[in-house]
């Protein structure tokens, strides 16, 4: 097949999601389709289009599977929601031009969300060239936003919802990453094909990313040592209660044999960074290339996952089986019953905590802390767990059944209406 693909970040990107992406385009490339990819100039290490990139705001490449079409991706802070609104849209208006200038016949398309106005760009695509298209949501918005308190004037909300709505009707397919977020998904749906929302899981590289010595080079680079490392490694944003992992250093403080770190940047990093003044305990390194993901993730001693309230419930952390992939236990703060909570229970890769919660989350902490051989067997019984979990390939080869059967179901409904 040739598939056209939307999606707000492909490597050499970091972004987590550009990684997810990545991974399934080389995987259906693999099984012998050909993409053209619309993209985002790489900018989620900076928050600004990478030196390297600058000075065009549209580049094509070509590869051994297809094209790649990278845009401008009009940063902007975060924490400014009408401008990021701007940038979204702006982005979004760059992907349809691109989609409809592509000479690449398609098959099918798949869209990847957030940002939610991304899928406006699948929809027209789709529809200029009258195949099915799939709308994959890595985080549900406007759910996110709302929890976090980002959007709270009712017409945005209301406005953001009919958007959200509007699009899932439109997709032939809507893919999660979850049951919870099916649920979600599919209640938004009632009367309207339910069933068309599909679980289909995000994935870890187990031959990349595998459990190594804790005594990396990492450790020399930024003054670690040999003491035990709490870990946080991603972005610094408003989804994050990293006001847990300051509480922590700042209770843990008088521990010689403990420190920790934040590894990251984002809209939120400058905010901690003024909130742990004076703790020496508390290192904070730069987002490191994807190439050092194994070795940061070796690393930590613990990693931890702080969720705010309510957000477990529309967003799945990708990250979290790049930890157990590592060998590594982790702590954490989420909603009970959740994908990342039943996940880690269920592996027996560590302790999930209630969110926000200062007291649950250091008392999890220090029961680790304090015993080795438990963080020990927690990190293995979590490697076993993921490497049953789904591959590139095997996520790859369920997206290609999806297209099938869609491009089937489309050529039945044009027979008919013939």
């Amino acid at each position: 097949m040739n598939l056209l693909v939307l999606c707000p970040h492909f490597a050499p990107d970091v972004a987590p999601t550009g990684e997810v992406m990545t991974s399934i385009a080389h995987a259906l490339a693999d099984r012998g389709h050909r993409m053209h990819i619309v993209t985002s100039l790489p900018w989620y290490r900076l928050h600004d289009v990478e030196p390297e990139w600058a000075g065009r705001p549209w580049r094509t490449e070509s590869t051994e599977w297809g094209w790649i079409t990278r845009l401008h991706p009009f940063p902007t802070d975060k924490s400014n929601i009408p401008a990021r609104a701007a940038g979204f849209l702006g982005f979004t208006g760059g992907c349809a031009i691109a989609a409809a200038a592509s000479r690449s016949s398609a098959d099918a398309a798949m869209v990847m969300s957030p940002p939610l106005p991304l899928g406006l760009s699948g929809w027209i695509s789709a529809s200029m060239r009258r195949i099915p298209w799939v709308f994959n949501i890595q985080d549900v918005f406007p759910d996110v936003a709302v929890e976090l308190g980002a959007i709270s004037d009712p017409r945005v909300i209301a406005a953001a919802s009919w958007l959200e709505r509007f699009l899932y009707r439109r997709a032939d397919a809507v893919t999660v990453l979850s049951e919870d977020l099916r649920d979600n998904l599919a209640a938004k749906l009632a009367g309207h094909r339910p069933e068309r929302v599909r679980v289909i899981p995000n994935f870890v590289d187990t031959e990349r990313i595998r459990p190594a010595d804790r005594l990396t080079s990492y450790r020399s680079e930024f003054g670690l040592g040999d003491r035990t490392v709490v870990m946080y490694a991603g972005n610094v944003g408003m989804s994050q209660s990293l006001d847990l992992v300051v509480d922590a250093a700042r209770r843990f403080a008088g521990r010689d044999d403990v420190c920790f770190v934040v590894n990251g940047g984002g809209s939120s990093l400058d905010e901690v960074r003024r909130s742990a003044a004076g703790l020496d305990n508390l290192h904070f390194v730069e987002m490191q290339p994807r190439e050092r993901l194994a070795e940061v993730l070796a690393t930590g001693d613990i990693h931890v996952i702080p969720l705010r309230a309510g957000l477990a419930r529309s967003s799945v952390p990708s990250k979290l089986y790049s930890i157990l992939a590592a060998g590594r236990p982790v702590v954490a703060s989420v909603d009970a019953g959740t994908e990342v909570a039943r996940t880690v229970e269920t592996a027996g890769a560590g302790t999930a905590v209630p969110p926000e919660d200062p007291a649950a989350f250091c008392g999890a902490l220090e029961e680790m802390l304090d015993d080795p051989a438990r963080r020990g067997a927690m990190g293995r019984s979590g490697r076993e767990f993921v490497q049953g979990w789904a591959s590139p390939a095997a996520v790859a080869e369920s997206y290609e059944r999806l297209f099938e059967e869609l491009r089937a179901r489309r050529a039945l409904s044009s027979s008919r209406a013939a």
